[in-house]
């Protein structure tokens, strides 16, 4: 009788402006787990009927010279378990994203990669380019998505649903392979663009702009794979020309976008097609 004249009391007690939002108990099967590690978020969307699942990422953005390279990713639930030497590209060795690179080609249900060239980020920016590049590289996977997760920001006008993910290559399976393979396939186009301008040292620093870089585009000038909508390109002058006089091999064949057929597109030029 008391316990319930004391629930009463404290019902009769609460006022309209004393009522608190009680909030669901969260789904256990929905929520990730720290244990998983980087399949956390797979596995729980693959249990909420949400499989397969894309990842997006590009690598080369803050490049002022060569491509952007931005890929799409999807695997299997059931083959997630296997992956072993995943990882965000930037912490990997260059060895180790190689091999990586092979897992993901040996594991995914579907990759695609998109390469954009500089020309193309200077006529339309490089957000644009970035954006329109993830669209490109999800629409063209063999499989269709369920669900969608990208690296940083949202991006409108996928089609499937997606999250957006602060570090998402730290954190998801899908969204780390993604940026392996768009780094060691944008890593093997400035390796073969290095055969063509060696004075630059592509493949040393990727197009980047260290030291070494700069004091090569301030001796050389900007070459036809410079970004020339950048501040640290456009305002280098070749001896005494006009900053957008092209210096270097105009005559040099532009890096070509290759199809293998099942949605698969790599770039490549005839320079240089090594593993």
């Amino acid at each position: 009788m008391l316990v319930r004249d004391a629930a009463q009391t404290a019902v009769q007690d609460v006022g309209p402006g004393d009522a608190m939002a009680v909030l669901p108990a969260r789904h256990p099967g929905y929520t990730p787990r720290s244990a998983a590690g980087l399949i956390a978020y797979e596995r729980v969307l693959a249990r909420a009927g949400l499989s397969p699942v894309a990842g997006i990422d590009e690598a080369g953005r803050g490049a002022c010279a060569g491509p952007l390279v931005v890929a799409a990713v999807a695997f299997e639930p059931r083959r997630l378990s296997g992956l072993h030497g995943i990882a965000d590209s930037k912490a990997l060795t260059a060895k180790a994203r190689e091999k990586a690179y092979d897992e993901v080609m040996a594991t995914a249900l579907a990759w695609h990669a998109v390469v954009i060239p500089s020309t193309e980020i200077d006529q339309l920016g490089l957000h644009v380019c970035n954006i329109a590049g993830m669209r490109r590289a999800l629409a063209g996977l063999a499989c269709q998505p369920a669900y969608v997760l990208t690296d940083g920001f949202a991006v409108r006008g996928l089609g499937v649903p997606a999250l957006a993910m602060w570090k998402g290559d730290e954190v998801a399976a899908c969204v780390a392979a993604a940026s392996v393979v768009a780094k060691v396939t944008r890593d093997r186009i400035m390796r073969d663009l290095h055969l063509r301008y060696p004075e630059y040292g592509f493949a040393r620093h990727k197009g980047y702009s260290t030291p070494a870089h700069m004091r090569a585009l301030g001796a050389h000038g900007p070459c036809p794979e410079h970004r020339r909508s950048f501040v640290n390109v456009g305002s280098v002058t070749c001896s005494d020309k006009d900053p957008q006089v092209v210096c270097g091999d105009p005559g040099g064949d532009p890096v070509s976008v290759v199809e293998d057929g099942l949605g698969h597109e790599a770039a490549w030029s005839d320079a240089s097609q090594e593993n």
